[in-house]
Order: structure tokens, then sequence, then C-alpha cells
């Protein structure tokens, strides 16, 4: 399946859902985006029970194969939100995420949350066995030069906008923090109105 930068994601997911997601990249705001436009677009395809099941040290993994084979007292569909803070899921976690890829059910959907891996980690059964059965979401920065066009985009959002000056001069309050960028256009949100 194909990988995908944040900014395509939705119009991928206009087209329908893949089984799997993987998320992962250094930038928190555009992961959370993207965790919170799946969890959307699933909950009005149907997938309306949630476990979310966090990889620390001592999880069990037999949790993810319980999470996939347990069926809602209603039938319910399922998301499964896999976060691997650590991005290593060691070797009981590499075969529980091949397992539940290989075996997977259509009622269920998983969306794994990662940080930045490195290419080796990439190449991995585990990562691969994930990327063949769904999408890959890269989380890549913003960079700094296009930082004004981000806030530029964030304005519309609201029915707002600035001119060039003004952008530049948010993007370098900020100093590239996006979450600090994102903030400033809500509270301008909030105390200007559309225009």
């Amino acid at each position: 399946m194909p990988n995908l930068r944040a900014d395509q994601l939705e119009a991928h997911l206009e087209r329908g859902l893949a089984p799997v997601y993987v998320i992962h990249g250094d930038e928190p705001l555009l992961s959370i985006e993207a965790g919170d436009s799946i969890r959307a677009r699933a909950r009005k395809a149907g997938f309306t029970e949630r476990k979310v099941l966090i990889a620390e040290r001592g999880f069990k993994w037999d949790e993810l194969t319980a999470a996939s084979a347990s069926m809602s007292l209603f039938g319910d569909k399922t998301l499964i939100e896999m976060r691997i803070p650590s991005g290593k899921p060691g070797t009981e976690g590499a075969e529980a995420i091949t397992h539940y890829c290989t075996s997977a059910s259509s009622d269920t959907l998983l969306m794994v949350s990662l940080p930045r891996l490195a290419k080796r980690d990439q190449t991995s059964t585990w990562f691969s066995a994930l990327s063949k059965s769904g999408t890959v979401i890269d989380i890549w920065p913003i960079e700094r030069t296009r930082l004004p066009d981000w806030i530029a985009t964030r304005l519309a959002r609201n029915k707002q906008r600035a001119n060039r000056e003004g952008l530049q001069f948010l993007a370098d309050c900020v100093e590239g923090n996006l979450l600090a960028a994102y903030q400033e256009v809500q509270k301008l949100a909030l105390l200007l109105p559309p225009g």
C-alpha cells in the first residue's frame, strides 16, 4: 500500500479506509491530527468500539491478539490503537504484529503510532508487514521556509487571512514550533472575526 504525507491523508480517507494505518514521525501536532482524521473516518464507517494499547515496558503482546479476536457484545467494528513510544516492539512484539497483519479481520482497523523510525527499522519484518497490509503516513516537520504558507492554510480554515509580512511575523514568533503556531491561529480565530 502507499506511503502518504500528512497533507495527503484527507484525500486518501475520502476514497475509503485501509485495514492498517501506521503513523510515524517527529511532529506531534501533525501526528495527533492524522490520528484524529483516521478516528473520525473510522467512526463514520461504523468502527464504534475503540481499544488503546500502549506497548511500554512490561506490555503483554497477546493483548493485541486478544483485542483483534474479541467480538463486541453488539458485534461492533473495532478500532485498535497500538502506540509504541520506543518504536521498537522487540521480538515478541514483531511476531504479534506480523501475525495480526496475516490474520486481521475486516471488523478491526489497526492504527499504529510510532516515533520517526530509522531506515533499518523501516525495513524490519514487522514494519514491512504493516506497510504491506495498510498505509504508512510519514510525518515530516514543516520546513521553516514553508511555515508561513502552513499558517496561511490554517488561517484559511478559520476564514481568516494575513498578508505576507504578518505570516512571516507569526512564523518568526513561533520559531518553527507547530503547536505554538496552531495555538496562535486558534487565538486569532477567537479574538478576530473572519476576514
